[in-house]
């Protein structure tokens, strides 16, 4: 997949065992909210927090990848992860993905509200915050007071608040926080979908449907190969 003339690129990471709705909608919105170019997808090689016996292999969930993904222009995927080897650290991806993009290209890496808290135990988690706009996604309500206080604490002391809200209740509502040394960070809000690959991969090992809560090509496929049993 070519990616000249990209100028805006969304960066969402994970196991993707398997892939479900809720990080397909999460994209959706972010790549509306955010007028994104693309919305890349990257399974990781070796997860650094996530040594799971039910790890699907990385070609089953590339695989899973590519049909949930199949027929929507604005979502790609990168094999960055594989390429490099090694465990997935997102700060030596983003580096690696910095030096085969154009140097104009911005990329916005989007997390989950609960893994932006949890970066501080991420390597080199620091050095984000001037590869990429960390944008936060699923913002619970009254959460952006929690988000500058850790900024301070664990990243820059001079983030400060930027207010820039779209319509009540709509999905261009965000907050973004600016520093002088390192790249914005955005709470957006978006549609929370209460869905977790760990449900699904519980689900199949009981036998019961998992409809409605992955795409129907990704359903077929982990009842062909034989997934989660």
């Amino acid at each position: 997949m070519s990616r000249h003339g990209l100028r805006r690129l969304g960066i969402l990471g994970g196991t993707f065992n398997p892939v479900h709705l809720g990080h397909l909608r999460m994209a959706e919105e972010a790549v509306e909210a955010l007028a994104l170019d693309l919305c890349l997808f990257l399974p990781a090689w070796v997860p650094p927090h996530k040594p799971d016996p039910h790890l699907a292999a990385y070609e089953h969930r590339w695989r899973m990848l590519e049909l949930a993904a199949a027929g929507l222009p604005r979502f790609g995927l990168s094999d960055m992860e594989k390429r490099l080897q090694g465990t997935s650290y997102t700060v030596r991806t983003l580096r690696a993905l910095h030096e085969e993009l154009p140097p104009e290209t911005e990329l916005f890496l989007l997390v989950g509200t609960d893994a932006f808290f949890e970066m501080p135990t991420w390597w080199g988690y620091q050095d984000i915050f001037q590869l990429a706009t960390v944008t936060v996604l699923e913002r619970p309500i009254a959460v952006g007071d929690n988000v500058l206080a850790f900024l301070h604490r664990h990243v820059s002391a001079d983030y400060s608040r930027d207010l820039d809200e779209g319509p009540e209740g709509g999905l261009a509502a965000r907050t973004m926080y600016r520093s002088d040394t390192r790249l914005p960070v955005v709470c957006l809000k978006t549609t929370r979908l209460d869905i977790a690959s760990s449900r699904i991969r519980a689900l199949v090992a009981e036998g019961k449907s998992i409809r409605f809560l992955v795409p129907d090509a990704v359903m077929d496929y982990i009842q062909r190969k034989g997934l989660y049993r």
